[in-house]
């Protein structure tokens, strides 16, 4: 399978988040204040539920008496802590710092640029899309993802700016990575399981559970925006080590259980 094809989805998911950066840049500076408020707050609505229907497949997966729910959860407090304590939400600040310094940003450069990468790279698409679109060439699960990113991403922009566009950078590694890892990741995390399976697999599953707790975090932050309460914000970016830690101990617990 050539480079092009297993990189396909990414490279279109990139272009529809810098496509609707340029359209949110030019149509939200012209929108007023509370119209971008507005906006935000409706994003935030719509990024709840999604993140609600993701940590519902938590229900559907358990190992022994352990329910999917606790694995998830002691995945989020010891990813927390080592999220603290390795700095990831303000090594994200930084990052998005240095880029509004390099390329002149303005405004909310820096929290469009994190808002935007977390909510882009930490939903299951990012993930189960990766698998299909390395392992098959299938880009369909990212080619659905593209079409959510690039509204979000509107709506964003016309908020904090040209931030949400560096967003881009993020997703190609993230997703990028992920399709051209794609063989070894299915062979020993998921035991070569068929990408048309992927979804149901429990490891997915709890991944994905964790992964919506998380986006309901940046739904939160994003209603915070919208009121101008960003100092109540939820640290999201520290909650990021649950995405590896939850399908570790939910191994761990059905070797335990079995």
């Amino acid at each position: 399978m050539s480079l092009l094809s297993q990189l396909s989805g990414t490279l279109v998911n990139v272009g529809t988040v810098l496509l609707g950066t340029i359209i949110g840049l030019m149509v939200g500076g012209r929108l007023p204040a509370r119209t971008q408020q507005a906006l935000l707050q409706t994003l935030s609505l719509v990024t709840v539920f999604i993140g609600l229907d993701m940590a519902a497949n938590l229900n559907r997966v358990s190992a022994g008496s352990i329910p999917g729910v606790i694995v998830a959860l002691i995945s989020l407090a010891a990813g927390v802590v080592i999220g603290e304590a390795l700095g990831i939400e303000e090594a994200l600040n930084r990052l998005g710092e240095r880029l509004r310094t390099r390329f002149k940003g303005e405004g909310r450069f820096t929290e469009g640029f994190v808002a935007a990468s977390l909510l882009f790279c930490v939903g299951p698409l990012t993930f189960v899309g990766g698998l299909q679109n390395g392992l098959t060439g299938d880009s369909s699960s990212y080619i659905l993802k593209s079409t959510l990113d690039g509204i979000s991403a509107l709506a964003l922009a016309g908020a904090y700016g040209l931030g949400v566009g560096f967003s881009a950078v993020t997703v190609l590694i993230v997703q990028g990575g992920i399709s051209l890892a794609a063989g070894g990741l299915a062979s020993t995390l998921l035991g070569g399981a068929d990408p048309e399976t992927l979804k149901t697999n429990p490891y997915i599953l709890v991944l994905t559970g964790a992964g919506g707790l998380s986006i309901v975090g940046i739904s939160w932050n994003l209603m915070l925006a919208g009121l101008g309460l960003e100092d109540r914000r939820v640290r999201v970016g520290s909650m990021l080590p649950a995405l590896l830690l939850a399908p570790l101990l939910l191994w761990v617990a059905l070797r335990i259980a079995g």
